[in-house]
């Protein structure tokens, strides 16, 4: 053993290090291995919530074009780039839609999810075993010039129990050779066990670990309705935005129109300037032209303004040229209005069952009433079973020698009296404070959805009397034009009673598309406000939802509704009934 004085310990102690080095690296993975890990069980876990609501799964992933590539990859000017992309499409809505569900926003929100998701994994795992592995090695020289090394070894697991306990299993091996003197070594292996188990304080479902878990299972559901009406409130507003940009196009359209209309009145009112018009009439006409004219620039350049709020939010490209389907709209058009035939309180009572916001406010109540029980048994005395066994191996050298009838065990109670309780007390007097602030908030936002529901059904049917009023007041539009143009050319009437009956054309005209849009918008939104929209469904902006839906007493008649359509006096709506 004297061989192995001098400068050789040093050798052995150096390869003790590199032996624990290279196990560390051996025994890590790859970042691509974690990654993937973590994806698979965050999506198992939104499989499995999503078929627990609504009795279906579908296809989620955070996956971009960028999330297989190393960061250090990707550079600003291929950001930059791709930015400064130039391109020409027609844009449908089902493009739009498509494009929305690949947006930064949509984007953000499928990352939320994942991210309370990926949170859910993390409460459960303390609920599963968590192994540990580790080892350390060392070479130590005393005062005496004695030379030693050492190799400390553990393995084992630890794991919390629903019950609110915890239990840890260890095996360690301890290895110690001398180099100097008594070249004498020892070996050592212990295997122990160790469990504690709450019997008053923090057991089983008060316990703080389960209460994380709890929660952490309620976040996700929580996630997964947001995420949902997310969906639905981001493709009504795609549509929405897509028709209100056709309007703004038919508007451009037809200012431009109105605008030749007044250049042809000009020219015929300066050709007749020589004998039969004033030069004051050919003058208003003038002025009237770019009237005109300054609507039209005004309008197309409002559309393509509004044209471009478009493409930031569907995340295209500001150079990229896109024009959109009038077809669409000639489409809603012939649909005509697809009505909401639904009284007030029947609508609200379908948002309590269906809407997403609702049922969160609903079970976040649930939350703090079972926050307040968690809170009021940490007051309590804490009184835990404790438990331990070990057995030592064989001395000296045998370290995988182990007699059985040599464990040592043992089990006690362990008492821990309510003596102070500050922290606790205060922590149980604000859960019961924040308890009556998830009441509050759980009866303002029943009262914001009520109202809004109601607001929406009033606006539904004022939209729906105004656009049937404007068809007529086009018709009369469309009439008294034709009709001052013949009195203009028999010399009967002024230029400006022509003007006059064409602005009051093109405002109708305008007016009318307007308002279909705007009674999509409103129906749309109306529907969103009841949890019942499904756009999930081919054209869903031309369908009712409420046809799936049946109740005792029918759906209803809603607010501001007037018998075949008729002005009613106000007494009927302002005044109580006798």
């Amino acid at each position: 053993m004297r061989g192995l004085s001098g400068r050789k310990p040093l050798k052995t102690a150096t390869w003790i290090a590199a032996c624990v080095v290279s196990a560390a690296f051996l025994g890590g993975c790859s970042t691509a291995h974690y990654k993937r890990s973590a994806d698979k069980e965050v999506y198992r876990v939104i499989q499995e919530y999503e078929t627990r609501i609504f009795g279906k799964t579908n296809a989620f992933t955070i996956d971009t074009p960028y999330s297989k590539r190393d960061p250090d990859t990707i550079a600003p000017q291929e950001i930059i780039q791709d930015r400064m992309a130039t391109n020409t499409r027609t844009l449908t809505i089902k493009g739009a839609l498509e494009l929305a569900a690949r947006s930064r926003r949509y984007q953000a929100q499928k990352e939320q999810l994942y991210l309370t998701a990926l949170s859910l994994t993390g409460a459960r795992y303390a609920f599963s075993p968590q192994f540990f592995a580790g080892t350390t090695g060392r070479f130590d020289r005393e005062s005496d010039g004695d030379k030693k090394g050492s190799l400390s070894s553990a393995a084992g697991l630890n794991q919390a129990l629903k019950t609110g306990g915890k239990i840890g299993v260890n095996l360690a091996n301890d290895l110690l050779r001398y180099y100097t003197g008594d070249p004498r070594r020892s070996i050592l292996s212990v295997i122990s066990l160790n469990l504690v188990q709450p019997l008053l304080r923090g057991g089983g479902r008060y316990s703080q670990q389960v209460e994380n878990l709890t929660q952490a299972e309620r976040n996700v559901v929580y996630a997964i309705r947001t995420y949902y009406h997310f969906q639905n409130q981001f493709a009504a507003e795609i549509v929405t935005d897509y028709f209100n940009l056709l309007a703004q196009k038919a508007i451009v359209r037809n200012n431009y129109t109105n605008f030749l209309r007044r250049v042809e009145t000009t020219k015929y009112l300066e050709a007749r300037s020589v004998d039969r018009v004033s030069k004051n009439a050919v003058d208003d006409a003038r002025q009237a032209e770019l009237s005109a004219r300054i609507s039209y620039i005004n309008s197309l350049a409002s559309y393509l303004n509004a044209l471009d709020a478009f493409k930031l939010k569907l995340d295209i490209p500001l150079n990229e040229k896109i024009y959109l389907e009038d077809s669409s709209l000639r489409e809603l058009e012939q649909a005509g209005l697809i009505g909401a035939e639904i009284d007030r309180d029947t609508a609200f009572r379908l948002a309590v069952e269906h809407h997403a916001e609702i049922l969160n406010a609903i079970d976040q109540f649930e939350d703090a009433k079972r926050k307040v029980k968690v809170a009021a048994n940490q007051l309590k005395a804490e009184l835990n079973l404790v438990g331990d066994a070990s057995l030592q191996s064989e001395p000296p050298t045998d370290y995988t020698d182990f007699d059985i009838d040599k464990v040592r065990y043992g089990v006690g109670l362990q008492l821990n009296l309510p003596l102070d309780r500050l922290q606790e007390r205060n922590n149980y007097r604000a859960a019961l404070i924040s308890f009556e602030s998830k009441l509050r908030s759980l009866a303002l936002t029943l009262d914001t959805y009520k109202d809004k529901i109601d607001r929406g059904l009033r606006t539904l049917e004022q939209r729906r009397l105004n656009f049937l009023d404007r068809q007529t007041s086009l018709q009369v539009a469309q009439r008294r034009v034709e009709m001052n143009q013949i009195l203009l050319e028999a010399g009967r009437v002024q230029i400006r009673d022509l003007r006059e009956a064409q602005d009051a054309l093109i405002a109708a005209q305008n007016n009318l598309t307007s308002t279909a849009v705007s009674y999509l918008e409103a129906r749309l939104q109306v529907f969103l406000d009841m949890g019942i929209l499904q756009t999930d469904v081919d054209k869903f902006w031309l369908k009712d939802p409420l046809k799936q839906y049946k109740f005792e007493k029918g759906l209803g008649i809603p607010p501001l509704r007037m018998p075949q359509d008729r002005v009613l006096p106000p007494d009927q709506f302002l005044e109580a009934k006798p």
